[in-house]
């Protein structure tokens, strides 16, 4: 049992520490649409990964507007809606998230998509690795070059490619905006063109992002 024990919460620690320093070249969230790929998922993926410092900092600023705005100050966890998913779950487990930006870069990196207590909890386990090890700039990172924002389409570079033509690193702050909207669920939303209801979120976001104002990782 000791053993087991050791295999299950040894394994993501030496896999943390050694994604600080190396970029993932696949992970979890992109093997588990090749292996099962949704309607809609392309032959061939689209990804380029840059770092931090090619990205712009616009893009940053909006996911944490519209994503996680304690983002900068918590570790990992948002405990009142993680509380209040468990509270509202069913026997089956969660059946929707409360992710942090850390929890969503734990899912995307090393796991896979499911609804069961034994992954939250993996998730949990890993987040508060992640904060430790990696701290806030690493996560940053990595989320944006792993997320899938269209289908396909893995992170911010490609995706500034994709629908504005840019590199990441010219993103406006509209842009970054109608990016970071899509978010939660790409293969129904696109940043452009615009539907009402995309453009309506990036004006949300965008008020978000002024009254947030500058950010330091």
């Amino acid at each position: 049992m000791l053993r087991v024990m050791i295999i299950l919460l040894g394994t993501p620690l030496v896999l943390v520490i050694l994604l600080k320093f190396v970029n993932p070249p696949f992970w979890g969230w992109e093997i588990s649409r090749t292996l099962f790929p949704p309607e809609g998922y392309p032959s061939k993926i689209k990804h380029e990964w840059v770092p931090i410092s090619d990205i712009s900092d616009f893009m940053t600023l909006a996911v944490i507007a519209s994503e996680d705005q304690r983002f900068p100050v918590h570790w990992g966890v948002d405990f009142h809606a993680l509380f209040s998913v468990i509270e509202n779950s069913g026997e089956s487990g969660p059946s929707r998230g409360a992710s942090t930006i850390t929890q969503q870069t734990a899912k995307n990196v090393f796991l896979f998509p499911s609804h069961t207590y034994v992954r939250k909890a993996y998730e949990l386990y890993i987040s508060f690795l992640l904060e430790l090890i990696w701290g806030k700039e690493r996560i940053m990172e990595t989320y944006l070059n792993v997320v899938e924002f269209g289908p396909g389409i893995y992170g911010v570079e490609a995706a500034s490619e994709h629908y504005f033509g840019i590199p990441a690193s010219r993103l406006s702050r509209s842009q970054a905006a109608q990016l970071a909207v899509v978010l939660p669920n790409p293969y129904k939303m696109e940043p452009s063109p615009m539907t009402y209801y995309v453009s309506q979120r990036t004006h949300w976001v965008l008020r978000q992002m002024r009254n947030l104002g500058r950010i330091e990782l």
